[in-house]
């Protein structure tokens, strides 16, 4: 039987298992409800677990009846602070809601231990499952690569693969990926101004922390197109603003929060270095002091470019080549599956999730309260994850002294990319 319609068998329990993880959603690194549900869906097969210590993930590694490498396969678990409003008989009731496709992440991992325990015997080599607490904003993977992850099967993993759905964009069971940077770097900057508080109807006698802040915003906004190559860009959004208490008092401190996204490291430096200079710049000239907090959270996320290739001829003999493409740029969204990347060789691909009832187009995207995804490409998400596998072991068991040549890391790959990057990279702004 092929893997296509061994994880359509699965259909129901997967749907089951991802449902009952949509009702029960938790944040963060925490995750005991979620670890408990996934221990119980492993149970049975010839998996060798291993929880996490300072998170509460799952580490499961199927052994091949075969001598070989170890392949790493993950899946994140967390969900976000979102209170939904998809109105589905299913939807979380909190202030917590799987508004990302996690829940469809797990269950899929899940699917592909099934598979592949039951082709144990036919593997030529290991598979180590990741089940990943704490992706939204937490660096789950990096703690989990501290963990010891890669080195599960007590051999470092020669390539590592992720799945991630989108409720829009993509149509229903459309597989994509692309060469060297898919996703962006994510870093947050806090800026808070220090002025000296005083009557609204006096301003000359205070030190107005509030058009100091305003000007910041807006200079930012012009920093990011006279600075960077528009070829290699960066995306600068405040997203949170706060000052004073009432319209006639001018506030002592005035603050604001953005999120910044690049595609490479010379924008990285080149975005965090401007902002810095015009932040200070403008206190400076307000005559208020300025405290910056810059948080370089997740590096930019690097497909090997081999192992893109790789993973998108293998979605294309198993799904068919009308349902998987290249992507002609990355997206800035961000993924802290870019540590795992930087370690080791990989690939990360889409896959459209979008409910047939609704245009990709205009579709709620990820992270809204009203975000839906289809859970009839689990099976196709539990074959694909399986299939990456099984080939990846194969091609390193038929070709074992050259199996990986030409494979770099993902950062290298990245250099080696970086000029079919900057082509494109500034259509590709908006995650």
């Amino acid at each position: 039987m092929s893997l296509l319609s061994d994880s359509d068998d699965l259909r129901e329990d997967l749907t089951a298992l991802r449902r009952a993880l949509h009702r029960e959603p938790e944040i963060g690194l925490d995750l005991p409800r979620t670890q408990e549900k996934v221990l119980a869906a492993l149970d049975g097969l010839p998996l060798e677990i291993t929880l996490g210590r300072a998170l509460t993930s799952v580490t499961a590694v199927l052994r091949g009846g075969r001598p070989g490498p170890a392949v790493l396969l993950r899946g994140d678990m967390d969900a976000l602070p979102v209170r939904e409003e998809t109105g589905l008989d299913y939807a979380a009731s909190g202030g917590a809601m799987h508004a990302c496709g996690h829940d469809l992440h797990t269950a899929g991992l899940v699917g592909a231990a099934r598979l592949l325990a039951a082709r144990r015997e036919a593997l030529a080599g290991d598979v180590v499952f990741m089940f990943q607490p704490g992706e939204e904003g937490l660096g789950g993977a990096k703690l989990m690569i501290d963990e010891g992850v890669l080195d599960a099967a007590r051999t470092r993993v020669i390539g590592a693969y992720a799945l991630h759905v989108f409720s829009n964009t993509l149509p229903r069971g459309i597989a994509v990926s692309r060469p060297g940077p898919i996703l962006a770097a994510s870093d947050q900057v806090s800026v808070v101004v220090r002025g000296r508080g005083g009557h609204g109807s006096s301003p000359h006698t205070a030190k107005d922390p509030v058009p100091a802040l305003c000007a910041m915003v807006t200079a930012l906004q012009t920093m990011v197109t006279r600075d960077l190559d528009a070829m290699d860009p960066a995306v600068v959004t405040v997203g949170r603003l706060r000052a004073g208490s009432a319209g006639n008092v001018i506030p002592d401190t005035a603050e604001f929060v953005a999120t910044v996204r690049s595609f490479s490291e010379d924008a990285h430096r080149r975005v965090r270095a401007g902002i810095e200079r015009v932040v200070r710049g403008i206190a400076d000239a307000h005559g208020v002091g300025v405290e910056i907090d810059y948080d370089e959270m997740y590096p930019v996320t690097v497909n090997d470019a081999a192992e893109a290739a790789f993973a998108l001829d293998a979605a294309g003999e198993l799904l068919g080549a009308g349902r998987v493409f290249t992507a002609p740029r990355p997206v800035a969204g961000s993924e802290d599956f870019a540590f795992v990347l930087n370690e080791v060789p990989g690939a990360f691909l889409g896959l459209g999730a979008c409910p047939p009832d609704i245009d990709p187009a205009t579709a709620p995207m990820n992270h809204s309260a009203h975000a839906r995804f289809d859970d009839a490409v689990l099976p196709d998400a539990a074959a694909l994850l399986a299939d990456l596998a099984v080939r990846r072991l194969s091609r390193a068991s038929e070709t074992p002294t050259n199996a990986d040549a030409g494979t770099t890391t993902g950062a290298s790959a990245g250099a080696a990319t970086d000029g079919a990057t900057k082509a494109g990279a500034d259509a590709g702004r908006a995650a």
